[in-house]
């Protein structure tokens, strides 16, 4: 059964796909933000950073109830590349003495694989599944984790193919064979469900802005704590201290939580935002949103089966459609542009992301207009 939510968000027109870019903010989201960050500054002769950090309590605590975690295995961050960075930075089996292997794909968003290149030493290995193999078949990676690989990369989901990773082959694979594993959910938080306490990878790594609706500047990363005592971050602030208010100059200490990524003076804002939002969606479920997802793709799925780019096979594919139109594809742009639908375009088609706020009509309306311009 679809669900009937529409009224809970700011919907500007009708027809928003681009939720592979930007979740539509919750109505309530002005309110939370205001009673979360600027009551306790407006309203109050005292020091608002009790009640502020309180704000990444819940943060952490709504990561944890739509990951099925624990929160203090989360940390916030500003973004992934700098939580790619901090994760890297902190392992000596990958910067100690050189020679380490990382493992990602030719796919994978660029940023990953810049940061990546510049946190690893100059004698470590990039190293690429090519782009033309299929990262969906669990043999591609079986293939490609051999022994020498220190630590595998892995998107959840892909933004430009619309595919979706086998994490649960991929992961006991790693570590059956001696390698770290790591997940980026940018693509998928929200929309595919992902059990941590089942999946146990080593790192995650995530951000607040797509599916989950929460603007950006509110990414995070989580850490298995098996791994944790391995990690020694190197760019720390005093809110990776074991005690921030201890004050002392001479002595630091790692906090003994994932929070020893935290660094520096922290923002609050974009946490108080993405930690009501959150809230919002862990109370659906992710598995709820996905039913949701996939009931508004099938009718696209069946009408456009000559342009789908992405899979047809839905435990293959992301939250996201990918339809190519040939030459014809800047007309068809144009008109959904025309008819106020939201999507967006890349090297390999349109993109279209319905979420719980979509309904049958806005599908309708897409392929109306798409059928006319084809």
């Amino acid at each position: 059964m679809l669900l009937n939510v529409k009224q809970d968000f700011c919907l500007a027109g009708p027809g928003y796909l681009l939720n592979h870019s930007v979740g539509r903010p919750l109505k309530s989201t002005e309110q939370a933000l205001k009673q979360a960050f600027f009551a306790p500054w407006q309203e109050s002769g005292r020091e608002p950073w009790g009640q502020w950090l309180g704000v990444i309590d819940n943060f952490t605590a709504a990561l944890a109830s739509l990951f099925q975690g624990l929160p203090q295995d989360f940390c916030p961050q500003v973004n992934l590349s700098s939580a790619l960075s901090k994760i890297v930075m902190s392992l000596g089996r990958l910067t100690r003495d050189g020679g380490a292997v990382v493992l990602m794909s030719e796919i994978d968003f660029p940023s990953m694989g810049f940061a990546l290149k510049k946190a690893l030493p100059a004698s470590c290995e990039l190293r690429f599944i090519p782009k033309s193999l299929d990262v969906t078949d669990p043999n591609v990676w079986d293939a490609h984790i051999c022994d020498d690989v220190d630590l595998v990369f892995v998107s959840h989901a892909y933004s430009n193919t619309g595919q979706q990773a086998p994490l649960a082959q991929i992961i006991p694979l790693a570590r059956e064979r001696g390698c770290l594993s790591l997940v980026d959910v940018a693509q998928s938080a929200g929309i595919l469900p992902l059990d941590l306490a089942k999946l146990q990878p080593d790192f995650m790594i995530g951000s607040s802005v797509k599916w989950l609706c929460s603007g950006p500047g509110a990414a995070y990363l989580w850490i298995n704590p098996a791994i944790l005592p391995e990690c020694q971050p190197q760019d720390v602030g005093w809110f990776s201290h074991e005690n921030p208010f201890e004050f002392d100059i001479h002595d630091f200490r790692y906090h003994p939580t994932a929070l020893r990524f935290w660094g520096g003076t922290p923002s609050i804002a974009p946490y108080a935002i993405a930690a009501h939002s959150i809230r919002y969606f862990a109370k659906i479920g992710s598995q709820v949103m996905r039913e949701h997802n996939l009931q508004l793709m099938e009718p696209v799925v069946q009408t456009l089966d000559k342009e789908l780019v992405s899979p047809r096979e839905v435990d293959k594919r992301s939250g996201t459609l990918i339809l190519q139109f040939g030459e014809r594809q800047p007309h068809i742009m144009a008109a959904l542009a025309e008819a106020n639908i939201s999507v967006d375009a890349r090297s390999l088609g349109i993109r279209v992301s319905p979420h719980i706020y979509n309904d049958k009509a806005d599908i309708l309306r897409l392929l109306e207009v798409i059928k006319a311009h084809r």
